[in-house]
């Protein structure tokens, strides 16, 4: 049985705050990007990073596979990919007279879906039973993933060119949603003279075995969330569904997250039980790609999403 106590739960912390820092390093001066993204790994969800090109959506997403010991596969997607160069293809050996299945690179502990939105809403969905699952179907077999399987996938702007709209379906598999945004000038002046971040991202050790990191998940489960935090929480989430500030409220999926990435941030903060602060520390990145604000209000989702959490009395 997973050792939770109060010294257990102290060294867990030290882990997670071992990898931060190591991913510091190498991404200047993002440190509420890097918690979040960290917090959604091992909380087993997924991430989407949406973005201008260059701000290190990619080298931040190799960095946490590096740094966690896990198997890394990146899938460029493109307006010509296919389901199958995703999943894997069964292909005819001659010489046993069988089709034999090839895994595609969806079959990784960490996957990168690198501009996920420049692929075609077919190519898309094929994320989607993997996402939620762990496991694809192709030509009527089931295939399990490995595990942890965790997916980030980064997308352009959608006012650029070549770019599809995520499906409200495939956006709700994602946990959370983040932005790197420019660094601020120390940070960027810090980047400039310590010379190209992937390089040093390459001679990096791992500092977190995969094994210890499955027993981080493992202790996520058991971090308590009391019965006036699930109210809180319900309260949250049916806030979001008055349909005149939202054109769809969030889904039961979206509290699970909310609870799920709550017990991650307690974890990462040394403590064996949810608070509220933990809940609005994960809240707007959960929310924010789920809704859309209605016709009457011109504010961006997350300024919405703010007041919200402001007005929502803490038990």
């Amino acid at each position: 049985m997973l050792d939770t106590t109060d010294s257990s739960i102290a060294e867990f912390q030290a882990d997670i705050g071992k990898a931060i820092a190591a991913i510091e390093t190498i991404i200047l001066g993002k440190s509420n990007q890097i918690e979040l993204a960290v917090c959604c790994l091992i909380a087993r969800g997924h991430c989407l990073i949406e973005d201008l090109p260059g701000v290190g959506k990619t080298t931040l997403s190799q960095t946490i596979a590096q740094v966690f010991d896990l198997d890394f596969n990146r899938i460029q997607f493109t307006s010509d990919l296919l389901p199958a160069d995703i999943l894997g293809v069964s292909i005819f050996d001659p010489e046993q007279q069988v089709f034999k299945f090839h895994p595609g690179p969806v079959f990784a502990h960490f996957i990168l879906a690198d501009e996920i939105n420049r692929a075609t809403p077919k190519t898309q969905s094929a994320l989607l039973e993997a996402m939620e699952e762990k496991q694809i179907t192709v030509e009527g077999a089931t295939h399990r993933l490995d595990e942890p399987f965790f997916v980030i996938g980064t997308q352009n702007p959608l006012d650029q060119s070549g770019t599809f709209p995520l499906p409200e379906s495939q956006l709700d598999r994602f946990m959370m949603k983040i932005s790197l945004g420019y660094p601020d000038q120390a940070a960027e002046r810090a980047l400039l003279k310590g010379g190209n971040p992937r390089e040093m991202m390459y001679r990096m050790d791992s500092v977190v075995s995969i094994g210890r990191f499955i027993e981080i998940q493992s202790a996520v489960d058991h971090v308590h969330c009391s019965e006036p935090l699930l109210n809180y929480v319900q309260q949250l989430i049916q806030a979001t569904r008055n349909p005149g500030l939202f054109v769809y409220g969030l889904s039961p999926r979206a509290g699970l997250a909310v609870i799920q990435a709550s017990r991650s941030w307690a974890l990462m903060k040394g403590r064996s039980h949810a608070e509220p602060g933990d809940v609005q520390s994960v809240f707007g990145a959960i929310a924010d790609h789920r809704l859309t604000p209605s016709e009457q209000h011109s504010r961006p989702t997350m300024d919405l999403v703010n007041d919200l959490i402001e007005q929502t009395p803490i038990p």
